[in-house]
């Protein structure tokens, strides 16, 4: 059986991501037309997509069987009334591996005090000796398949590791919670905090000035998951009156984020531009041809969003 696939992304992605395309196509046995050409819509079967590749009107793709997302977030594409069949997120193993990575050297870098090592370079002599991991306990929020990855990697190097996720979870040698009253124990026993949930309705904002207040004086909040996670005005305050003693943020609400925004200047905020984890190609394609895969055999799809949850 032949399938239509129909790549939707923009044109600089094509380069990238064609060849490890046909290649897993092949190596998965499947006869396939991949195109950038929709041509006629009602012969393409599935749509490899990302947000931001301007489609936006599914309702000409009568044969659509699925579309499925090259990226881990799907808020922009997850409430669209045209889209009508299963959609699929971005869970693959170099993405994974990219957050554990990033997430691992900022935790350590505050936990080791590496910026008060930086800053001691001109023969000025000040030891600041850093606590053991075990004494350093560490909030992650998000269960999913990254925010429990970070997690299960955090408590390997014996951090005291608190997870929170909506509903009941279990990581192994995590402590998890849910819940509005798990979220306050969790905040309340983070020194350092860790982003990694989806954006809904009940997650934008999740960090405003009442949750930023449970945190310990002198935590620091880290964010590789949603920019509006945070409430950015009650963030800067919490800064300004030292209750956090930094900010480390990957994400941001507008990208990139302007020169004149005040995270830039802000002497306890380190800006990153959004690299925590990049989707890579080679992976990805495994990951969208073998749900083409399962789904052209009769096999579940993987990864599918639950659109009323939003993830």
């Amino acid at each position: 059986m032949s399938v239509n696939i129909l790549f939707s992304a923009r044109p600089e992605h094509w380069t990238e991501y064609e060849p490890h395309l046909r290649h897993w196509l092949a190596e998965a046995g499947l006869e396939a037309r991949l195109t950038t050409d929709a041509g006629s819509a009602e012969e393409i079967d599935y749509i490899i997509y990302a947000p931001n590749s301007g489609l936006l009107d599914f309702t000409p793709y009568t044969r659509l069987k699925a579309v499925l997302s090259l990226w881990a977030g799907i808020e922009d594409i997850v409430g669209n009334e045209t889209l009508r069949v299963p959609l699929t997120r971005m869970v693959d193993d170099g993405l994974t591996e990219g957050m554990v990575e990033w997430v691992l050297g900022q935790v350590l870098r505050h936990h080791l005090g590496l910026d008060h090592v930086l800053a001691h370079q001109s023969g000025e002599w000040v030891p600041e000796v850093p606590p053991l991991a075990r004494n350093r306990p560490v909030t992650v929020l998000g269960l999913g398949a990254l925010g429990a990855a970070c997690a299960l990697a955090l408590a390997a190097l014996n951090f005291p590791v608190t997870g929170w996720s909506r509903t009941p979870k279990s990581v192994a040698g995590v402590t998890c919670l849910s819940g509005p009253e798990g979220l306050e124990q969790a905040l309340a026993r983070a020194g350092i905090l860790v982003l990694l949930l989806p954006l809904t309705p009940g997650t934008e904002n999740l960090l405003n000035a009442a949750h930023l207040d449970q945190l310990p004086p002198g935590a620091v909040l880290i964010n590789p998951g949603r920019g509006p996670l945070v409430d950015e005005a009650a963030l800067l305050d919490a800064l300004d009156n030292g209750h956090l003693s930094h900010a480390t943020l990957d994400v941001f609400r507008v990208e990139p984020l302007p020169a004149e925004h005040p995270f830039w200047a802000h002497p306890a905020v380190t800006v990153s531009p959004h690299v925590a984890s990049e989707t890579r190609a080679e992976t990805a394609s495994r990951v969208i041809v073998e749900n083409i895969r399962r789904d052209a055999a009769g096999m579940p799809l993987l990864h599918v969003v639950d659109r009323q949850r939003g993830y």
